[in-house]
């Protein structure tokens, strides 16, 4: 069995700022505790779920602090692949929990529209505001890390949910203090919510799927094993699996079925060549291949372990 895991092909990634995610858990508490006290003063929902999405964002900023710190730790005897799948685990988590939040407030929502009631707008503007300003600041912290990074992105998508669930929230306040359309807070907390759910199920769905060792869509494994077949060596490519452990690794593993009885030397150098074209063909940079020569097994594609 050889196994190479091409590490001149390793993506390269910024450094993630765990001093920005420390910063914005600070902040997204101080707003938590002035909207909570706010919605309960000016008895506005949205202002209310506002805070209920902010002190979600507390939470998901805490797991990605820590999941970020564990990504750092080295591998050990114990523990071969470090913490690498602690960032998808927070994703994962966090996408859950934007969900949840959501689901709270369509039932809080539909509960406010059959008992409608008046809101001091003038404090919803203000702790609007307030909101707007603080989570753009955090955005703004998170948003180069957010582009190469699942786990900060989710963090990411978080703390701008929030900022625009405060922009709505401060129309709506608008709305109610200069027209006293008070129903527009309970549809406001209906936009919000919904939006949790989209932008919550397409993050759910695709740190999920790495967790479940799915193939990444981009890659289609038949091309792999047509493309492995034209070398000339190579009779058969069959038992492939590839996964994603991080987002900065993919792996393969495949059993190889060879023309003729190779040496090691031999085989060193078109292991070397399948590296190169899975890497160039379809960005694979841990590779894990099993020769054979005339070996009785299964030449399916993919066998059930």
């Amino acid at each position: 069995m050889s196994h190479n895991h091409s590490h001149n092909h390793s993506h390269s990634h910024p450094e993630l700022k765990g001093k920005n995610l420390l910063i914005s858990i600070i902040l997204n508490l101080l707003i938590t505790v002035a909207q909570v006290v706010g919605g309960l003063v000016s008895g506005s929902l949205a202002l209310l779920s506002d805070a209920l999405h902010n002190f979600s964002d507390v939470l998901s900023l805490i797991v990605s602090y820590i999941a970020n710190l564990l990504a750092k730790k080295k591998a050990s005897i114990d523990k071969t692949f470090g913490y690498k799948r602690a960032e998808i685990l927070a994703a994962f988590i966090n996408a859950s929990t934007l969900i949840i939040v959501a689901v709270l407030l369509i039932i809080e929502a539909v509960k406010r529209f059959q008992n409608p009631e008046p809101i001091a707008s003038n404090l919803v503007i203000w702790l609007s505001l307030l909101g707007i300003a603080a989570n753009g600041f955090s955005v703004l912290l998170l948003k180069k890390d957010a582009n190469t990074n699942m786990n900060m992105r989710s963090a990411y998508l978080h703390l701008l949910t929030d900022m625009l669930a405060s922009v709505a929230v401060l129309i709506g306040g608008l709305l109610m203090k200069f027209y006293e359309v008070f129903w527009v807070d309970t549809l406001l907390t209906l936009v919000i919510a919904l939006y949790l759910v989209w932008v919550g199920f397409d993050l759910l769905k695709e740190s999920f799927k790495v967790l479940m060792l799915f193939t990444p869509e981009d890659i289609q494994v038949k091309d792999i094993v047509n493309k492995l077949n034209t070398i000339e060596e190579i009779k058969n490519t069959h038992h492939v699996h590839v996964w994603q452990l991080n987002e900065e690794e993919i792996h393969l593993e495949a059993h190889i079925d060879f023309h003729r009885d190779l040496n090691l030397s031999e085989f060193d150098v078109i292991l070397h060549n399948i590296e190169e074209l899975l890497y160039n063909k379809f960005h694979i940079n841990h590779v894990n291949i099993q020769p054979e020569f005339g070996k009785c097994d299964s030449k399916e594609v993919i066998v059930q372990d």
